[in-house]
């Protein structure tokens, strides 16, 4: 499968300051974000006219949590003003009214919501502050009276995977665009939480409950995130079956036809201006400060190295199934300090290994 690597969706920290404390959260971000300010309104329209002039992706204001901002909606609507798709990624907690009419006004088009529990006593556990779970449940409401369109995005570790199923049945119920099942990636905070990641057994199984549950889906998009070989799952079941199903896609996503876009068709832009191939990939590209946001995507090595599938390491170097997952970079890059190795929670042998193996 040939891929034409332009930026489709690009999440960007505009603060790494939040009213949370989440047990996986990627930056370990807190209300202060000591060493990490948050940059100008002025810098922020900058770095919108660098990109705009460049493509047209979905912008995604990320955090952090974006609404302590005073002027999100200011760099919400100049976004929007200069072509690009704008979204906000909120906990839900400081969702109001006000909140909802400053969405509308500046074009926001998607609000992605995190809910990591069925009940409050799992969500708020998840996210280390009492009353999170409300907050979510309360943003839901607004967001329906606003016609406001949302999806939420769970993640899952061994202390919550028993609500999966839970959560994908109360996201529809809640009115949401689409639900996101995060596996999650040990990166920020999560490094803290390693012996509680979903086993690689697991993880197979649950992957192969998603694509029992996508294809009777109708009302509802749904999708495994940073769950690469979930695409190689669907290849595998569907040629068990005999048939394929339509698989559905959003306006505001990537597309879903291949496991990991980091770098690919997506990155992140942190607080400081470093570009990162994705949320969760701590190491940077370059500097939107120091370079322009296009030399940075056509030239860094970082990015022409995530796209060189010929030279991924162990078993994703030998798979079959390459050009469909690629296996997740970052998890790699956690796990084994080598972004190119193998994913990690990945048990499928190749084709190319197993016969070398039956030779022997």
């Amino acid at each position: 499968m040939l891929m034409k690597f332009e930026p489709k969706w690009i999440a960007w920290e505009i603060t790494r300051r939040c009213n949370l404390k989440c047990v996986h959260c990627r930056s370990s971000s807190e209300l202060e974000a000591k060493g990490h300010p948050d940059f100008s309104t002025e810098e922020a329209f900058r770095v919108i006219d660098d990109i705009a002039s460049y493509a047209k992706p979905v912008m995604v204001l990320s955090g952090g949590e974006p609404l302590l901002r005073k002027d999100v909606f200011n760099i919400a609507k100049y976004g929007t003003d200069k072509g690009l798709r704008m979204c906000i990624a909120t906990n839900g907690s400081l969702v109001t009214e006000d909140v909802c009419e400053g969405m509308k006004d500046s074009g926001v088009k998607m609000v992605s919501l995190s809910l990591d529990g069925s009940t409050a006593e799992v969500h708020d556990n998840f996210r280390d502050q009492k009353g999170a779970f409300d907050g979510v449940i309360n943003a839901t409401g607004l967001f329906r009276k606003h016609d406001i369109k949302f999806l939420i995005n769970s993640s899952f570790t061994k202390r919550n995977q028993a609500e999966i199923p839970k959560l994908s049945r109360l996201a529809k119920e809640l009115g949401a665009t689409a639900w996101y099942m995060f596996m999650i990636v040990p990166t920020g905070r999560g490094e803290d939480i390693m012996n509680e990641l979903i086993s690689k057994e697991d993880y197979e199984e649950l992957l192969k409950w998603h694509y029992e549950m996508e294809k009777n889906e109708k009302d509802m998009l749904v999708r495994p995130t940073c769950a690469p070989h979930y695409y190689r799952i669907v290849l595998q079941m569907q040629k068990e079956e005999g048939e394929k199903f339509e698989r559905r896609t959003l306006n505001f996503s990537t597309g879903g036809s291949k496991g990991c876009l980091a770098g690919q068709l997506i990155c992140l832009i942190d607080v400081d201006g470093n570009v990162l191939p994705c949320s969760y990939f701590p190491k940077s590209a370059g500097n939107i400060r120091e370079k322009s946001f296009k030399d940075i995507w056509e030239n860094s090595e970082l990015f022409k190295d995530m796209r060189n599938f010929k030279g991924y390491k162990g078993r994703c170097g030998s798979c079959e199934y390459v050009n469909v997952c690629g296996g997740c970079r970052a998890r790699a890059y956690a796990v084994t300090g080598d972004y190119m190795d193998e994913e990690p929670f990945c048990g499928y042998m190749p084709r190319k290994l197993r016969s070398e193996k039956e030779t022997k």
